[in-house]
This record gives C-alpha cells, structure tokens and sequence, in this order.
C-alpha cells in the first residue's frame, strides 16, 4: 500500500460536525465556547500544581499546561458515539470529553467517588460510560487498545471512530509500528493523534528519532498524515473533524501530528534541566489561551471584562468541584481487593 499522506487543511472557517453552520454569531459563541473549555483545563491543571505541592495529591502528575489546544480542538470535534483512549497526560482529555471536574479531582485525591473510584490516580482516568478508556501509563501502552476497539466498532457494523491521543515518545516503540501496521492493513476506524511537544520525557526528538517529520514516517505505513500547528485550537478542531469524516466515509485510518509544547516539566518531580529558558519562553508567546483570545477581540468583539468574566466563572466552578471532592470517602479497607480478580465462575 503506498503512503497516503494528505496536504494540511486549508485555513478556512469551515464547520465540525460538532457545532452548527451559522453566521458570524454562532461562530463567535463557538469560538467563546472553546476559549472558555481551555481556559477550564487551564485552571484545573494550576489547581493540581497546589494539591501536589501542598501534599494533598500525590504519586505521579503530568500536566499538559500549554497544551489545551488539543483537548479541546480534538475532543471538541468526536461525537459521544467515539471512543477515546489516552496517555497518562489526561487531565485535559477527560475534561474536555465531559468527565465532571469533581469526578477528576476525586480521583486525584484518592476518594471513592473518583471517576475510577480514587484507586487510578492521575494517570489512570477512566469513564466507561463517556467511552473513555484512559489514561493509560505505558508510553504506547494505549495504542494496541484502541485498535481492539476500533475493531470491535467495525465487525459490529457501528459507525464509530477511536481515538487514540499518545505523545511523540509512544513512535519510539514498538506498539506504535504495531498499531499502525495493523489499522491500515485492516482500514480500521482509528484517529491516531500525536500530541508532538518535542520531548520524551526529557529526551528531545531530534536525539530520540532519526525522522522527525513523524507525520511521513505514519505515512510510510500508507495511514492518511498530516500535521497540524497544536498551538491553534481552530486549527486542531478543523483538522480532527476532516479526520472524523474521512474514517466515518470510510477512508481508513488518520494519523495527526498536532505540534504543541508544554510549558512545564514532564512532571511535577521532574527538575526540567533539558530544556533551555528561552525555548520556553519563546513557546509561551504561542499559548493557545492567548492566541485564540488575541482573535476573539479581533473578529468579535471580546474584551477585559468579558474574558475576565470567563475567567471568574471557571474558577468558581473549579473552586466547588474541589471542595465537593474533599467531602468524598475512601475505599473500605474490605474492599481494597475488589476488582482486582474475576470473580469465579457461579460465584456473586
């Protein structure tokens, strides 16, 4: 099968399958909506930052600051119908794909009425109802997953799509080569989305992969790629919803590379000594926050007052999220083996 790697789309204003056509209007209020959703994971995660340093939040937090672009821009453009499988970086994909803010934090704080009933933590979200199938702490690890689910969405005549978000390390391995092989060779109903921020961990990408172009390397497999500034969100949105309908007309699997970066270190215990200040003060005047913001008082009018009304809003539903989370119990001691083995057969 030969590449079938795709231009970028183009810039025009078109509409996701997510939000209605409609004029200047609806577009404005589209583009308030997206503001506002990253806005939201942008508070969440500085919430995060003061649980982990206060204590209250422990083990293993990888936020995705700078980065809300892609949450927003792909979850944005996926019907309920579709599956989401992703990396242990989550917290913004669970946000944006309808998991309660309270459900999050419960999680994180170890209370049972966690969406994974406070025993997954920060990188093991989970929300069956919603089709979100993780946070997932092997890089790669989720690919394989997707691609059963992707599957099983086929043989059962269901015109769904999976999507699978993972970072530019998971092409270092093999259940990325695996996964790609596979979706093509079987036309699976697969977004594979890249959230490339140039560093595994805290090895750069130039140092990790002797092709950089990662989206002509998932091209070599004969998947759909193309790549896509991951700073814009109406770049993201417009990208993911072309992918969405490409798979759902039954063009095969789409690979996206979404060209982002994150403002903080790979995690909260890491000391982030591989990464020049500069380079990421110069990725910080591309926030996509700013960047979308920027535009909106361009084209619609938004100002100071309006988008500290935004700010105000998120925040105080944040704020109450997090103290109804506090209230939550934990798991009973009893309890703590539960889920851990099937049960017998003829066993309750």
């Amino acid at each position: 099968m030969s590449p079938r790697r795709t231009p970028a789309p183009t810039a025009s204003r078109g509409r996701t399958r997510t939000h209605s056509r409609g004029g200047p209007t609806a577009q404005a209020a589209h583009r308030r909506d997206l503001l506002r959703e990253m806005v939201r994971i942008r508070q969440f995660e500085e919430r995060c930052v003061e649980l982990y340093s206060s204590g209250e939040v422990r083990g293993f937090v990888h936020l995705c600051i700078g980065e809300e672009a892609v949450s927003a821009g792909v979850l944005g453009a996926l019907g309920p119908e579709d599956a989401v499988v992703t990396t242990y970086r989550e917290h913004g994909h669970a946000l944006a794909r309808g998991i309660p803010a309270e459900s999050v934090f419960a999680e994180m704080l170890g209370r049972v009425t966690g969406c994974s009933r406070g025993r997954g933590g920060s990188m093991h979200l989970f929300d069956v109802s919603r089709r979100f199938y993780g946070g997932h702490g092997i890089v790669a690890g989720g690919l394989p997953v997707a691609a059963g689910l992707a599957l099983a969405d086929r043989m059962r005549g269901q015109e769904h799509v999976t999507c699978c978000l993972f970072g530019d390390g998971a092409l270092a391995e093999g259940e990325f080569h695996e996964t790609a092989n596979l979706a093509a060779l079987w036309d699976l109903p697969l977004l594979l989305a890249c959230e490339n921020n140039l560093y595994a961990m805290g090895t750069a990408l130039n140092r990790e992969h002797a092709q950089t172009d990662l989206a002509a390397r998932a091209a070599s497999y004969g998947l759909v790629a193309w790549e896509v500034d991951g700073m814009d969100v109406l770049a993201v949105e417009r990208a993911a919803g072309r992918a969405a309908r490409a798979i759902r007309d039954g063009a095969g699997p789409v690979f996206l590379e979404l060209r982002t970066y994150r403002f903080r270190a790979h995690s909260m215990y890491d000391p982030d000594r591989y990464r020049a200040k500069a380079e990421v003060e110069r990725w910080k005047e591309r926030d996509p926050i700013q960047a979308l913001s920027t535009r909106m008082r361009a084209e619609d009018g938004l100002d100071d007052k309006a988008l500290a009304a935004v700010e105000k809003e998120v925040g105080e539903e944040l704020d109450t999220a997090l103290d109804r989370a506090r209230q939550g119990g934990t798991e009973p001691v009893e309890d703590l083996l539960r889920f851990v083995y099937s049960p017998a057969e003829g066993s309750s």
